[in-house]
């Protein structure tokens, strides 16, 4: 849901540095955790691991329970209807009535005033209300192009993140002989990458403000990926082809963070797009592409061991950086060809207008 709240909050002009920050955190989180959750197994037990995650996820509900507001805008603009039509009723409980609209053929020159919101009149039962937000995503999966692609092309990428967190203690425990508190450490290079990463993103988007034609075009929010998104394969054939034990440990750890640079220009554009593109249905197009986001990465950690111990370090790599460097044509051909695809789509050219 946080993508989509974004996009309640902020208009197109204003997203990227807020969605940059979202992103910067989910990812830097991903790294952080496991660099963590390593100290925590190697100096106590692993049941540590959840009683932190128990203690601080408590703290933030309680948090977002007494703080949090709503930002959908039909669900804004029926609190405000709700408030003024109390007004008119206090109004007219001192004798106040309505306001002088002009004489009609009845004489009449007052008319009572309320207030109605289309949303509500169209708004259904909780269950239906329920059924179509698990209806919807699954739907724009199927029959939205932008959202079926960009949902397999960040599903692949949040794969091979969730997959280090298997093959980065295989390798650097096998080749490097590290415990496993040290291959955690291993983990702050994806801390590092996201950093950097974030704050070029911060600072591309104006110099693209600077030179695009169409402002509110969401192609804009691809240019700069489609060179971006090669830091994955890059970092995946580093990674594979330096992981030998007679190579420095820092020097398959470097790759590690440069994938992951190539992972966060992938998952931020994929946000913003979204957002640009299906406005108020974002929160859809970005569950649909989060359901096959951690599907792929349940996947994935589960064949990691097997994968790199029957093609090798190398060849497994190198299997994945084939597989990401196909995925990187995503990208340019929504830059060339983006705004026809939306054309084709119904959902996208009725939210564009």
């Amino acid at each position: 849901m946080v993508g989509g709240v974004i996009s309640d909050f902020y208009h197109a002009d204003e997203r990227n540095t807020p969605m940059v920050l979202f992103s910067a955190a989910a990812l830097f989180g991903t790294g952080l955790a496991p660099l963590l959750s390593s100290i925590i197994v190697y100096h106590t037990t692993w049941r540590w691991i959840y009683y932190s995650h128990a203690i601080v996820s408590g703290v933030f509900v309680v948090l977002i329970f007494f703080s949090f507001k709503e930002t959908r805008g039909s669900v804004l603009l029926s609190k405000k209807a709700g408030v003024l039509n109390k007004y008119y009723e206090k109004l007219e409980a001192t004798g106040y009535y309505g306001m002088i609209m002009g004489e009609n053929a009845d004489g009449e020159k007052v008319k009572r005033i309320r207030w109605k919101v289309k949303s509500d009149e169209q708004r259904t039962s909780l269950g239906k209300m329920i059924s179509i937000s698990l209806y919807r995503p699954f739907h724009m999966f199927i029959t939205e192009p932008v959202v079926f692609f960009f949902s397999i092309w960040v599903a692949f990428c949040w794969a091979v993140l969730y997959l280090q967190f298997s093959s980065v203690p295989l390798v650097f425990q096998t080749n490097h002989k590290f415990n496993i508190e040290q291959s955690g450490a291993v983990f702050t290079s994806v801390c590092v990458g996201v950093l950097i990463i974030a704050i070029i993103s911060v600072y591309q988007e104006r110099i693209v403000s600077r030179f695009i034609k169409v402002p509110n075009s969401p192609e804009r929010r691809i240019y700069f990926v489609c060179v971006e998104a090669a830091l994955l394969p890059i970092g995946l054939f580093w990674f594979g082809w330096t992981s030998y034990p007679s190579i420095p440990w820092i020097v398959p750890t470097l790759a590690v963070g440069c994938a992951t640079m190539g992972i966060f220009s992938v998952y931020l554009s994929v946000f913003n797009y979204f957002a640009d593109t299906y406005h108020r249905y974002a929160s859809s197009a970005i569950a649909a592409q989060s359901c096959c986001r951690n599907l792929l990465g349940g996947v994935f950690p589960l064949v990691t061991n097997a994968m790199f111990t029957n093609l090798g370090y190398p060849g497994a790599s190198s299997l994945l950086g084939g597989i990401g460097a196909l995925l990187t044509l995503v990208p340019w051909f929504l830059a060339f060809y983006g705004p026809k695809i939306r054309a084709t789509s119904k959902l996208a050219s009725e939210l564009a207008h």
